[in-house]
């Protein structure tokens, strides 16, 4: 399914009765209320472009005469990639703006930071753009969905790559320190068991770091022929350009995050 018919069928699924319209805060006759965070600005700005995205296909439906007979009035704030924002602003589409629910908040730490707040308060959040395993758990999120395909599957995927490419090759990863990044590590711990110690060097980074130089550095350092990016794209353009300067001739897997032509290769 594409993301244009799941952003459709979300809000079908979510607008579909009238009886729905009457009960649920943020929904009228005429209008629906609904809250995104993005990352506009700050370390991961350039996934923030999901959320300018999101806004145009709406404003697209809009002018389209809505869903039902009802426009959507998408509100979208800017966490900067930093949790603590994306808190604040949860209560605000909550508690002031009253959206019905939440739809495609984008990045794995915002999330962590506003699941047990939602949760709570009995918020939908539906499509989020984060891949972590944790929110996979029904138990423990049982009104949130994901719109992305888990990064530890996503990373045994590359991790039976890189075995069966480079089956005696050692490999480097290097990884965001949150649950984005931990997630493709523990992914090639599962597949690789007893052989990871060996065949594994990971080197993490913090989102608040300028640069990521000395880590390729030390990577490259131990022999790795392969090396896979887990975060965000920033932190890979650097990678990329750090490791042809430096003369490492590494085979470079990137992760979904990163993967974007305009957002990281270029």
């Amino acid at each position: 399914m594409t993301r244009k018919w799941g952003l459709v069928c979300a809000f079908v699924a979510a607008l579909g009765t009238s009886a729905y319209g009457a009960d649920a805060p943020g929904v009228t006759a005429t209008e629906v209320k609904i809250g995104g965070i993005f990352p506009f600005s700050g370390p991961a700005s350039s996934i923030g472009l999901v959320g300018r995205g999101i806004l145009a296909y709406v404003q697209s439906i809009n002018d389209r005469g809505g869903i039902n007979g009802r426009k959507i009035n998408y509100i979208a704030y800017d966490d900067a990639y930093s949790p603590p924002k994306a808190v604040e602003h949860a209560r605000k589409l909550v508690e002031s703006d009253e959206v019905a629910f939440m739809f495609s908040q984008l990045g794995t730490p915002g999330n962590t930071a506003v699941a047990k707040y939602l949760s709570s308060r009995r918020v939908p959040t539906i499509g989020i753009v984060s891949g972590s395993n944790k929110f996979t758990n029904v138990a423990d999120f049982p009104l949130t969905t994901t719109s992305l395909v888990s990064y530890d599957i996503e990373g045994k995927i590359y991790a039976k790559f890189l075995t069966k490419s480079l089956p005696n090759s050692k490999y480097a990863i290097l990884y965001q320190n949150d649950d984005l990044g931990k997630d493709y590590v523990n992914a090639f711990k599962a597949l690789l068991k007893g052989d990871f110690e060996k065949k594994v060097v990971a080197i993490p980074y913090e989102v608040t770091e300028p640069t990521i130089d000395s880590q390729v550095v030390n990577l490259k350092s131990t022999g790795a022929d392969a090396l896979l990016v887990a975060g965000t794209p920033k932190f890979a353009a650097q990678a990329i350009r750090k490791a042809h300067e430096i003369g490492w001739k590494a085979t470079i897997v990137l992760n979904f995050p990163s993967s974007s032509v305009g957002a990281t290769l270029k």
